[in-house]
């Protein structure tokens, strides 16, 4: 069914979108899952407007299978595509390497979907879903905590979190976006960073 003309497109027309491109990818020998928040939100019973697809595919393959894609972080393996009034984020699976500053790591080497989630900051965004059949992979066990409403961040939080603080910010929204307790590990590190959120 056509969209609105002039306004935001539809939710299911933005899945549509997501699927023939992740089926696009495949095509080409590619995996591709949605990735991240669109996850999370459909988990959660609400319906995702973006989605994010990760993928076994370098920017170079997925120019290849997609040559309007755009390098936003090329060197860090993302591409942006897009679909009518939307946006798609297309990321090679990747870990990041050493923290320096902050915010940004020094690099990224391209990884698998474990590596992938294992890098997430909480474990509610580090789950994947497969655009065929809707199932999750879940490496870091956010399933569970979305049905016990936990936020968590993902592996030791006080390193996770001074990798990047922007993650401290993000914990609080989302706790409070979601109504989500706060693990008492997860709570502590973002306490202590509470001095250090200058330049975020």
């Amino acid at each position: 069914s056509p969209r609105v003309s002039g306004g935001p497109p539809r939710a299911s027309d933005v899945r549509g979108d997501a699927v023939r491109i992740a089926a696009k990818l495949r095509e080409a020998g590619c995996e591709a899952l949605f990735a991240g928040g669109c996850v999370r939100d459909r988990l959660l019973g609400l319906e995702p407007r973006e989605y994010d697809i990760a993928t076994d595919a370098t920017p170079e393959e997925v120019r290849g299978v997609f040559p309007r894609a755009i390098g936003v972080g090329e060197a860090f393996g993302v591409m942006l595509l897009r679909r009518g009034a939307a946006s798609f984020e297309i990321a090679t699976f990747r870990a990041d390497l050493e923290y320096r500053d902050g915010r940004h790591p020094e690099g990224v080497r391209f990884a698998d979907a474990r590596a992938a989630a294992l890098r997430r900051d909480f474990t509610i965004n580090g789950l994947f879903e497969d655009p065929r059949d809707g199932r999750v992979r879940d490496f870091v066990g956010g399933e569970q905590d979305l049905r016990a409403r936990v936020l968590r961040a993902i592996g030791d939080p006080a390193a996770r979190l001074s990798e990047d603080r922007l993650r401290a910010l993000r914990g609080a929204r989302f706790a409070a976006r979601f109504e989500l307790s706060v693990d008492p590990a997860t709570a502590s590190a973002i306490e202590s960073l509470r001095g250090d959120l200058g330049g975020v």
